[in-house]
């Protein structure tokens, strides 16, 4: 049948809807201690992997849940310190 069946898991992305976190920047340095990239994602970065996922170059790619989270799932998630 052809039909492919992914999703994308992101971490804290920079939008509007998030922008009581993203917009206070005592808290975002909180947040970028426990993503290994160091900040949060922006839209358009997840937008990018969806967009992936939705073309050919995928083709062959089907039942994943990728993460999109700058490192946070491959990391313990503890504030990096030295």
């Amino acid at each position: 049948h052809g039909v492919r069946v992914n999703s994308v898991c992101p971490s804290l992305t920079i939008t509007d809807m998030t922008a009581s976190l993203t917009d206070n920047a005592a808290l975002m340095a909180k947040f970028a201690e426990r993503i290994p990239l160091g900040r949060a994602a922006t839209a358009d970065e997840v937008a990018s992997v969806i967009a992936f996922l939705a073309s050919d170059d995928a083709a062959f790619v089907t039942g994943v849940n990728l993460p999109v989270d700058g490192g946070v799932g491959a990391s313990d998630g503890q504030p990096r310190f030295g």
